[in-house]
This record gives structure tokens, sequence and C-alpha cells, in this order.
């Protein structure tokens, strides 16, 4: 989200935004244990908390909780601030909107817009796991994002697909965990 512009095929994806956070053992969800504290804390407002959902509930490390929750707030932030600044830094004029189209897109507009896609991206009732895959498809017709589609760019699909095989390559024979490239490194 911290491009000019998306391109995705058929076969691309992009993921949910959850957070994973170190936990002392492994690499989990923030937003999980964050939608189950929320889910434990309406049952108990409605009385139909269990013993056994009580214990689970105090058990919960406070430190912990609010540490998902800076990581969530986080993760939201940076999306809106990427959306803003370079996503939708050319979109000046509303061109879907029957009742605003050819007005002039407020700064306001841009940052509710990237809040909405924030959190829909973010909704685990939605997407249900941080690994689920979201397709082209369900980001031009559910979040209403603007996709550069290049299945039929008989120029350009081979050659990310050369660059996407070319780092698959090198990712594990490397054996990294982690890639990152950009202008001055890999």
């Amino acid at each position: 989200m911290s491009g000019d512009k998306i391109y995705m095929d058929y076969s691309s994806a992009l993921g949910p935004i959850d957070p994973q956070v170190y936990n002392g053992t492994n690499w989990v969800p923030a937003l999980g244990y964050l939608d189950k504290v929320e889910e434990l804390i309406d049952k108990s407002a409605k009385g139909k908390l269990t013993q056994a959902e009580l214990v689970m509930l105090t058990q919960q490390d406070l430190a912990m909780l609010r540490r998902h929750e800076q990581a969530r707030d986080l993760t939201i932030a940076l999306l809106k601030e990427w959306l803003v600044k370079y996503k939708f830094k050319n979109w000046d004029t509303h061109r879907t909107s029957s009742k605003k189209k050819g007005q002039p897109v407020t700064p306001a507009e841009k940052e509710e817009r990237a809040t909405e896609i924030a959190r829909v991206l973010g909704d685990n009732k939605i997407w249900y796991s941080h690994g689920r895959s979201i397709g082209i498809f369900a980001l031009a017709n559910i979040l209403k994002l603007e996709i550069e589609d290049y299945s039929n760019d008989v120029v350009l699909r081979p050659l990310i697909r050369q660059y996407n095989d070319l780092i698959c390559q090198y990712i594990l024979r490397s054996g990294s965990e982690v890639f990152l490239h950009s202008r001055k490194f890999i």
C-alpha cells in the first residue's frame, strides 16, 4: 500500500493486515488476541461469560494486550499514511460517486477512504486468517481499490513473473525468512 499503483494479475494476492507479535515463543496474530478478549468482555457485559472463560480472561497479560493494541494502531496509521501519500496522491477528482463526480477530492476524503480500507483489511470477521490471500477481484470489488491488472499485458506480465521467480529462488537458496528489495539493495 506504499506504492503509487498496485499491479496484480489473476494469480496475485495481498494479505489482510494483522500485525504479528512475538509472545515469547512464537509470532502470533495480534488481532486474534484482541478479538477474543473483546468477545469475552462482550459476553461478560451480557452476563453470559462462563467460569472457564473468566479464568482465561483473568490470565491475560494487560501489558501484552496493550502491545497488541499498539501494533494494531501502528499498522492502521502506517497504512493510512501510505495510502494518502502514495496511492491516492494523484486522486484529484471524484470519478465513481454519482453525487461527487468531477468534484475535487479533499485531503480529508483521502484520509477517510484510507481509514475505511484499513478497517476492512484489518477485519478478521471478513478474512478470518492473516494467511488468507485477497485476490484482485476482492480488492477491486469489495475494497473498491484501483488495481493495475496486467493479466493481458504481453510485455509486463512475463517480466513481473520472471522477477517473482528470481526472488523465490533467491529466498529458497539463501534460506531467508525476510526479503527486502529497494532501489539501493537486496
